[in-house]
């Protein structure tokens, strides 16, 4: 269907006429006889308006004119099972249960396998089948992307035993021997540091993608080292549990 044909339907059965769904979304009876004639497109604010009316994603309202699949698992996505913003409105990048309540649901790419695999393995594909898609396919989304542009897994895993090496180099009193590093999002590892002058500072990106790991101290159990890393930098920092009172050790350009 195109967004014409959409927008007559969607308004027919909510029961509106063209002057009820104008002043609904803010615009004149005139714009919304223009949308159903096929002259004009809503521009996106009113898109995102119609969109929380008829509780339809944008897509949708578009004629679908792409197949959404979920930029974490890769879940092709309807309307009924596409992810919420906090005040409603859709997220048309991730599914429901790959985001919800304004939160990522997976910082770890490990982690976010296991679970597919558990999931989707059946008679035909057994788990560890699964397990071999998975980490092919979750390196072209956008989630966990920025670290897979790097020529397919088997560069992203010479990427990520470089960046160990890196971590081990640094001599870090009381840090274990790193051994392995996952896929984790920056709103979860994103910790605010208080410099010397009082100020208080983030120094990851929420909604980029690092390589990282925690470790337990030598030398204070209460203690935890949490690593980040991307291609332009290492960083170390301290906190007890739960990522409180975090102190930065070093951060370094590569």
């Amino acid at each position: 269907m195109e967004t014409k044909d959409v927008i007559l339907s969607l308004r027919t059965k909510a029961g509106l006429s063209q002057d009820e769904l104008a002043e609904k979304v803010f615009v004149t009876r005139q714009a919304v006889s223009r949308w159903e004639n096929g002259e004009t497109t809503p521009n996106t604010e009113t898109l995102k308006l119609l969109s929380k009316l008829f509780d339809v994603s944008i897509n949708t309202l578009l004629g679908s004119p792409q197949k959404l699949i979920c930029q974490c698992c890769g879940m092709p996505l309807e309307d009924s099972i596409i992810s919420r913003e906090t005040d409603g409105d859709f997220n048309e990048e991730y599914c429901k249960w790959c985001y919800a309540d304004g939160e990522y649901m997976y910082h770890d790419m490990d982690e976010l396998i296991e679970v597919c695999a558990k999931s989707m393995a059946n008679e035909h594909f057994s788990s560890e089948q699964v397990k071999e898609y998975m980490k092919n396919m979750l390196p072209s989304l956008n989630y966990w992307k920025k670290y897979m542009n790097l020529g397919g897994k088997e560069k992203f895993d010479e990427f990520k035993n470089q960046i160990i090496r890196e971590f081990n180099e640094l001599h870090i009193d009381g840090m274990p021997k790193v051994k392995s590093i996952n896929a984790l999002v920056g709103n979860f590892i994103n910790l605010e540091y208080r410099l010397p002058n009082g100020n208080i500072v983030k120094f990851l990106d929420d909604r980029a993608t690092y390589l990282g790991t925690q470790l337990e101290s030598e030398f204070d159990k209460t203690r935890c080292f949490g690593l980040a890393a991307n291609m332009d930098f290492l960083l170390v920092c301290t906190y007890d549990e739960k990522g409180e009172n975090p102190e930065l050790v070093i951060y370094k350009k590569r």
